[in-house]
């Protein structure tokens, strides 16, 4: 089994801990969402951050004064949601909300991707956590049951996994992304903590 292999297992299935935050990334229209909430509604967090200030309806980014409303009629309190609205992709999404942690003295994240985007999105975030060597934990939780070969507008889940995992090699050979080898000595470091 691959070191590639090992960490998709993680990152798909990690153990969440009672968090700071839920960080809901824009894109994939309404998809999302729903995870955000549930996980509100679960008592994960009792912040939602809506992450993205792009709007681009045939890429499935849908601005955030699209998505709030969805977000309010599911009970979630105005209070409770918060806007990071500089961020234009997933690294800069990274970046801005983790300056919002680091601001806020949040210590837990629990991330929302869609299940085809959500391992880039998490190694992209744990770049920057590792980086900024602040004890940041973040937990991955993506979006599911969307289905991989209905057209949701903007292509086939299945088609955009590929995609993914080429962006993956990409933003790996920039340094954008956390190597396989530190998820795994990561989820080691996290699973002490408990």
């Amino acid at each position: 089994m691959t070191d590639r292999e090992k960490c998709i297992a993680i990152i798909d299935n990690d153990c969440l801990q009672k968090s700071d935050a839920i960080v809901l990334l824009e894109g994939d229209g309404l998809y999302r969402y729903k995870k955000a909430v549930s996980l509100y509604n679960e008592g994960w967090a009792n912040k939602i951050i809506f992450s993205g200030g792009i709007t681009d309806y045939e890429y499935g980014s849908f601005p955030y004064s699209d998505v709030l409303p969805h977000l309010l009629a599911t009970g979630v309190p105005s209070k409770a949601i918060i806007h990071e609205n500089k961020s234009l992709n997933t690294k800069e999404q990274a970046h801005e909300v983790l300056n919002m942690a680091s601001s806020n003295s949040w210590q837990r994240l629990i991330l929302v991707a869609s299940h085809e985007h959500q391992y880039r999105a998490y190694m992209t975030f744990l770049r920057q956590v590792i980086d900024l060597n602040q004890g940041i934990v973040l937990y991955n939780s993506p979006a599911r049951n969307l289905g991989w070969f209905a057209d949701s507008g903007w292509g086939l889940r299945f088609e955009r996994l590929e995609i993914e995992f080429e962006r993956i090699e990409k933003y790996s050979k920039l340094g954008d992304l956390a190597t396989y080898e530190e998820i795994i000595n990561y989820q080691k470091w996290k699973e002490k903590l408990g």
